[in-house]
C-alpha cells in the first residue's frame, strides 16, 4: 500500500483534512523509539535486519515489523544483496525533523532546569528533609 502524495506546499497550512491525516500517520511512524533506534542506526549505513537486530537488541521478525512500517511512510528502502534484504535511509531529511525536535527538547529542559535553579533560593521556599 503507497501513501498518495501531498500536494506541494511550503507548511501545513491550508492542507486539507485527507493531507493532515497523511501528516498525521507519518508522525506516528516516527512516535515509536525502537523506530527512532533503528533510523539511528541506518544513518551511516545501509543494513541487514540481522544486523539491526543484533545492534539494538530486538528480535529480527520485530525489526522486519517496523521495517515494514518505516518503508510504507517512504523513510526507509530496501534492495535485496544475494539472499538478504539491506534497509538504507529513503528520505535523508528525516534527520533533520529528529535534529529539531530534539533541540526544541533540550532547550526546554534547559529552560526547565533554569527556572529550577531560580526557584530553589526563593525566598518562602522550603526544602523538605529527607526521611
Amino acid at each position: 500500500m503507497r501513501i498518495p502524495a501531498l500536494p506541494d506546499c511550503a507548511g501545513m497550512e491550508g492542507l486539507p483534512d485527507e493531507a493532515l491525516a497523511q501528516v498525521a500517520a507519518f508522525f506516528q511512524a516516527l512516535a515509536e523509539p525502537s523506530r527512532l533506534q533503528l533510523l539511528n542506526l541506518l544513518r551511516p549505513q545501509a543494513r541487514s535486519v540481522g544486523e539491526l537486530a543484533q545492534l539494538c537488541g530486538y528480535s529480527a521478525a520485530n525489526v522486519s515489523r517496523h521495517l515494514a512500517l518505516l518503508t510504507r511512510h517512504g523513510l526507509v528502502a530496501r534492495e535485496s544483496r544475494g539472499n538478504s534484504a539491506y534497509y538504507r535511509i529513503a528520505d535523508p531529511t528525516v534527520y533533520q525533523l529528529c535534529d529539531l525536535v530534539c533541540g526544541s527538547l533540550a532547550r526546554r529542559h534547559a529552560q526547565v532546569l533554569r527556572q529550577g535553579a531560580l526557584f530553589a533560593g526563593a525566598p518562602g521556599t522550603r526544602r523538605r528533609k529527607a526521611r
